[in-house]
């Protein structure tokens, strides 16, 4: 999702990109992905590269979700460094932080608590990326390897399938499938209160772009959010409004629900001079017409 909304935005034009896909090039084979970047001898590498899903996904398959993202920041990472590539972004996730740390998220409280059990393989593989590139950076202090780590996303190409989709492109499936099918009731996982921060990706695009073209001035290390965190019910109602359905939320107390509380310190965002500007509502009116365009086309 994030490599396409960067392909997609605007300011893509000022760039001469290559986004290989997975099958012209597999990022779990180390020779091959440092083949390719000797090849092409890139200005910058931006690793948005990852196996990514909701809480049933990783709790279901935590062998590949550590395995898999592992292998590919490394091979990604020691590919561009071995080659000379002085310039990459990394891409993190706020799943990195301590399930008990204090909100909002600082990024000094990486690796000072116990991970969240439910997508603990996929945090600790995306440490393991950040602090490569810290050390690369430490080493030598002319590789700016650096790490922006945004909240939560959705937006145009998420998924939208029941087992690997995240909250939002999970709810608008939801909501659509019981106006579609005339069902007035939804079910919610908990009770609903658990509180979550969701940035349109759209938005991190035009972030990372910016970074690109003046990497000096970002941080090592560097939250990116909206500021805001909501509820997972606000979530619901956001989408059954754009959606146009009136039925009922009950809710299944049984069901995991993830950290209580996730929600991102963006003080050094604001300090780096960047907010985004696109309204939930407007977000998800976007992310639900390109999930309908899909279901179209």
């Amino acid at each position: 999702m994030v490599g396409r909304n960067l392909l997609d935005h605007p300011l893509a034009d000022c760039w001469e990109i290559l986004a290989p896909s997975s099958q012209e090039l597999d990022l779990m084979d180390g020779a091959s992905v440092r083949a390719f970047i000797e090849r092409y001898s890139p200005d910058l590498v931006i690793h948005a590269a990852g196996k990514v899903g909701g809480i049933q996904a990783n709790l279901s398959d935590p062998i590949s979700y550590l395995d898999h993202n592992m292998m590919m920041g490394r091979n990604v990472i020691m590919a561009a460094r071995n080659s000379g590539v002085r310039r990459l972004i990394n891409l993190g996730s706020t799943c990195i932080y301590p399930r008990a740390a204090e909100n909002p998220l600082r990024e000094n409280q990486i690796l000072t608590g116990e991970l969240e059990s439910t997508n603990e393989g996929y945090a600790i593989a995306k440490i393991t990326a950040l602090r490569l590139c810290e050390y690369i950076r430490r080493v030598d202090p002319r590789f700016l390897y650096k790490t922006i780590i945004p909240c939560n996303l959705y937006g145009p190409h998420d998924k939208f399938d029941s087992q690997n989709a995240h909250l939002v492109p999970a709810v608008i499936r939801k909501v659509h499938d019981a106006l579609k099918a005339g069902k007035d009731i939804v079910e919610i996982w908990g009770d609903g209160t658990a509180r979550r921060e969701f940035m349109y990706a759209a938005d991190l695009a035009e972030a990372i772009f910016l970074a690109a073209k003046d990497l000096e001035t970002l941080p090592d290390l560097m939250n990116l959010g909206v500021g805001k965190d909501r509820s997972i019910n606000e979530y619901y109602a956001t989408v059954a409004k754009v959606v146009g359905w009136s039925g009922r939320f009950i809710h299944d107390l049984s069901k995991p629900v993830g950290m209580q509380k996730k929600l991102s310190d963006t003080s050094r965002q604001v300090a780096w001079g960047w907010s985004p500007n696109t309204s939930l509502e407007t977000g998800v009116k976007k992310a639900y017409h390109y999930y309908l365009k899909g279901l179209n086309s």
